[in-house]
């Protein structure tokens, strides 16, 4: 997302935040409005391109939301709408994108408020873990010949009632409404915008055995200083790792493993 558009977006966000801060709204609600009206936008295309057409005045266009979303939506939804459709939008798919992260942010506010948050954190990556480790499982929740329907039934067989509703929720809008990414790349854009609503960023730890309380501790507070903000890990058991543990943060990787230590010995006695 480039220039007017991420403008555009950092605007919508802080709308959202004020909106939100206020805890009579609620923002599962808010959520799913949101959800149906980027349903309805990646659904009309010629909707979308009207509602951020340059040669349009921003009023205008948001006097055209309003009349269309009014008596559908709340009246928190139709206000957040008409302000991003004031804005000016460098592609008109990215009204779309930023408008379906709100939804998600929305979510993740409402299991924030609820003190789900961290659980929503994990079970989002334990999800994704799932889902690299069973190819059958992948290939029904990204078959394209399925329906919607038949994928939502798929997940609340596998999540009713054994994840936070807000996990089950974003998981399912990602799976029955890709819009063109894949469940990878979907599933760690929410599990960046959870940790943001922390305001720490994400570590992926791997290691043969789980990490005990005190050294996910030290750990953490390591990775914080290194980094300078708070810092959520994500971990995961790997028997191959012969010991120490491999870090990733975003594209960084800090690996101590012991295979990673033998392997550069090797490189250094083969040069």
């Amino acid at each position: 997302m480039n220039g007017a558009s991420r403008e555009a977006l950092a605007a919508a966000r802080e709308s959202l935040d004020a909106l939100t801060d206020n805890t009579s709204v609620d923002a599962a609600k808010l959520a799913e409005e949101l959800a149906a009206v980027t349903a309805l936008l990646q659904r009309e295309v010629s909707l979308r391109r009207v509602l951020t057409d340059p040669s349009q005045a921003g009023e205008a266009r948001a006097e055209l939301a309003g009349r269309l979303l009014r008596g559908q939506v709340g009246g928190e939804t139709v206000d957040l709408i008409s302000g991003m459709v004031r804005s000016r939008w460098s592609q008109s798919r990215d009204l779309v994108d930023s408008v379906e992260e709100l939804a998600n942010i929305a979510d993740l506010t409402a299991a924030q408020r609820s003190g789900d948050l961290d659980d929503v954190e994990d079970e989002l990556f334990r999800f994704g873990r799932i889902v690299a480790s069973d190819k059958e499982l992948r290939a029904a929740l990204t078959n394209r010949s399925a329906s919607a329907a038949a994928k939502g039934q798929l997940l609340r067989s596998l999540l009713g009632g054994k994840a936070r509703s807000a996990t089950e929720r974003l998981v399912t809008r990602l799976v029955t409404q890709p819009r063109g990414r894949s469940l990878e790349e979907g599933l760690e854009s929410l599990s960046k915008l959870a940790a943001d609503r922390r305001e720490r960023m994400v570590a992926v730890v791997t290691s043969a055995v789980p990490l005990s309380d005190r050294q996910k501790q030290r750990l953490g507070a390591a990775l914080a200083k290194i980094y300078g903000r708070p810092m959520h890990l994500n971990l995961d058991v790997d028997p191959t790792v012969f010991g120490g543990i491999a870090v990733r943060v975003g594209d960084e990787v800090i690996n101590g493993t012991i295979s990673e230590r033998l392997e550069e010995a090797t490189r250094r006695m083969a040069g």
